[in-house]
């Protein structure tokens, strides 16, 4: 029992960091109709910078600084295709964004070698005991940082002019024009909002019971992509509840990988996209995705 209760709250806290880089794929979506694909080198961007940082200036001021700067480059990708494929198709935005991926993955990974980052964390290495449970302070703090950014979103996305507008974008993106929004700047808000969590999620993903951020920490943004799809790719709280489910399913085909074995050795890394697959087929949009409606 005490094992059980471990993994659901070590599955809680990944599923919250998860939720912050689905959100990040949901609000890029939402505003520009683009599936971001270098979302996961943005994520390794942001970390390296707060792992290369933290000594000079402390934490904080590393992650803050690394926030803003996965934001301004996440922007900045989102200008240069604004403007260099003008009236281009969705689909070939998607594209771009694979090429943006490979290109500032090869670069990163040049940078970050073979080594393991410290991210410089007040938690280290300490864990909480409870109740005969043993879960990591980095773990816990994960938790308690995704509510209050995530809190801080919904708040932001619910009453902010630019929640309303990006709201009104996505529900019709050919009328908002015409009652003066501006498509472009909600667009690029969007995608420097999707940066800023995606450098906050790497913190966590790097912190204890990890060793470190390197190289292949980025993929990790490929766990929360189900759970953007899991969820419905246009819907915010379809992106949380997707990757509780994710977090969840994950370390529970971790932790009972052993009574699991028969499935290969391999299913805590399948299991996410099984469990999308199989919810796929019952709700083609998402647990909670909008139906889009043809009229003829």
């Amino acid at each position: 029992m005490i094992k059980f209760a471990e993994t659901v709250v070590n599955g809680l806290a990944m599923g919250s960091v998860y939720a912050l880089i689905a959100l990040g794929f949901v609000v890029i979506f939402k505003a520009s109709g683009v599936m971001n694909f270098a979302h996961g080198s943005l994520l390794l961007f942001g970390g390296y910078v707060v792992a290369r940082l933290h000594d000079g200036i402390g934490f904080i001021p590393a992650v803050l600084v690394g926030a803003a700067l996965a934001a301004a480059l996440a922007g900045l990708v989102q200008l240069l295709a604004a403007r260099g494929l003008r009236g281009a198709e969705v689909h070939t935005l998607t594209i771009l964004t694979i090429g943006v991926d490979v290109l500032l993955n090869t670069e990163l990974n040049r940078r970050v070698g073979a080594d393991y980052l410290t991210m410089g964390d007040p938690w280290g290495a300490e864990v909480m005991r409870f109740g005969g449970i043993t879960v990591a302070d980095a773990r816990i703090a994960g938790i308690a940082v995704a509510v209050a950014v995530i809190g801080a979103f919904f708040a932001a996305f619910r009453w902010s002019r630019w929640g309303l507008s990006m709201r009104a974008a996505a529900a019709d993106p050919e009328a908002a024009p015409l009652m003066g929004i501006r498509l472009e700047r909600v667009r690029l808000i969007a995608w420097c909002v999707a940066g800023a969590l995606a450098a906050v999620a790497a913190v966590f993903l790097a912190a204890f019971p990890a060793p470190g951020l390197d190289r292949t920490t980025s993929q990790i943004a490929l766990t929360a992509f189900p759970a953007a799809i899991l969820g419905g790719m246009d819907s915010a709280v379809g992106a949380l509840v997707g990757s509780l489910v994710i977090g969840l399913t994950t370390a529970m085909a971790a932790g009972y990988q052993g009574q699991l074995s028969a499935l290969g050795s391999g299913i805590p890394d399948v299991a996410p996209y099984l469990v999308m697959v199989l919810v796929l087929l019952v709700r083609p949009n998402g647990l909670f995705g909008s139906k889009e409606l043809t009229r003829v």
